[in-house]
């Protein structure tokens, strides 16, 4: 899953506000073997203003209208006043951040036939919360995907169109977010497609004293070695062409 940000305000470096210059990168990302294409148009920093839903779906509309891409088309945001006309214009995937605080867009997905990523989090995005700590972050996963897996069902959404991310660096501090990459196979009795997405985060920066993004991709890698290990299935990656190769040596070996 390569991603495009339409905004000014990424933490990684990668942003693109031309959207002709973003169909281009994600063709570029297309090439280099995404099989999906995450477009958001708001960073989920918490230490910038939020966007208005009106704002954020005038970035997203000219990308989503002029998409011709093979790969899969993933819409990032968590409002569903902009989830429903993404959809409405062609995406394949709804990635909520916002951790599905009611059915509303498990029902939009249903209604246009999207798949839907479940993100575990605390809270409204956009604000911080940091402050939180787990007992047992494995234990809340458990719970918290169980719910809200239950409340797309009796939205309407089919099982076979929920996707789980276990939601690194959101209301995570560094041991849970390490806790959940050493344990991420736990969420395969889900018997749902995992997705992981880690790269250039934080928790990778914290973890190797690293501060610019952009120099994470190596931690990055590593990362996605020890989540395909343990059952991740969908990666969520800036450097695509790291990614693929990683990802297809593994798969090589473990064929072998």
């Amino acid at each position: 899953m390569g991603i495009i940000n339409l905004c000014a305000d990424s933490f990684s470096g990668d942003a693109l506000t031309d959207p002709s210059l973003a169909l281009a990168r994600a063709g570029e990302m297309v090439a280099q073997g995404a099989d999906i294409i995450d477009v958001g148009a708001e960073s989920a920093r918490t230490n910038r203003p939020a966007v208005t839903p009106g704002e954020e779906l005038d970035r997203l509309a000219p990308f989503i209208r002029e998409y011709r891409e093979t790969a899969l088309l993933s819409i990032n945001t968590w409002r569903p006043a902009v989830a429903g006309p993404a959809l409405a214009l062609g995406g394949d995937i709804l990635n909520d951040i916002g951790g599905l605080p009611t059915d509303e867009n498990a029902a939009l997905c249903a209604r246009h036939g999207a798949s839907l990523v479940i993100m575990h989090t605390v809270g409204e995005p956009k604000i911080p919360h940091t402050h939180v700590v787990y007992e047992d972050v494995m234990e809340t996963l458990d719970g918290f995907f169980s719910r809200k897996i239950d409340l797309a069902l009796r939205a309407g959404l089919p099982r076979d169109a929920i996707i789980l991310d276990p939601g690194l660096d959101f209301a995570k501090r560094r041991e849970a977010n390490l806790s959940i990459l050493k344990n991420l196979a736990r969420l395969r009795k889900f018997g749902r497609p995992i997705l992981l997405p880690v790269s250039r985060k934080t928790l990778i920066g914290e973890a190797l004293g690293i501060a610019n993004p952009a120099e994470r991709d190596a931690g990055t890698v590593a990362c996605l070695v020890a989540g395909l290990a343990r059952g991740a299935t969908i990666f969520r990656v800036h450097n695509v062409r790291a990614a693929r190769q990683a990802i297809r040596i593994l798969t090589a070996i473990a064929r072998a």
